[in-house]
């Protein structure tokens, strides 16, 4: 059986641009947090926002919001928990689930965030008019679109 040559032009699809520009927003932030002195990832960032907007919530909706798995989001918490920016308690209801929670201390962090996005989202939209941002938003919801929609066929 002969196999068939596939040609493929990375630097003209949408993969290769949007990975390198996924790495340099993930660079920007740990450069950001680590010039004002945070101990703080990106993931971090994001389960702190979460928890702001929405606290209490258990482990099994905070791995959804976040697109974690449960296993990678739980070794994720332990390190929050061990930095005092969270903490975990039973739920009343039901003794298998676990509820997180912001402490002060990961309130005070998630606010000491907050001029670091500022920056980068001042920073990436620099030279962007509102009419090719709001293009690129709805260019990135095909995208995930495009992906749920495959997820659900494998």
């Amino acid at each position: 059986m002969k196999t068939k040559k596939i040609d493929i032009d990375f630097e003209n699809s949408i993969g290769p641009w949007l990975g390198r520009t996924g790495k340099m927003v993930d660079y920007f932030f740990q450069e950001s947090f680590n010039a004002i002195g945070l101990d703080l990832t990106k993931e971090q960032m994001i389960v702190l926002k979460k928890l702001t907007f929405q606290d209490g919530l258990n482990q099994n909706e905070l791995a959804f919001l976040t697109l974690r798995n449960k296993s990678s989001l739980t070794r994720l918490l332990t390190k929050m928990e061990k930095k005092n920016y969270i903490f975990r308690k039973q739920s009343k209801e039901d003794k298998r689930i676990k509820n997180v929670y912001l402490t002060k201390y990961g309130k005070d962090i998630y606010n000491k965030t907050k001029p670091v996005i500022q920056n980068l989202i001042t920073t990436m939209e620099q030279n962007i008019s509102k009419e090719e941002k709001q293009q690129i938003i709805k260019i990135f919801k095909k995208i995930q679109t495009n992906f749920s929609s495959s997820i659900e066929h494998i």
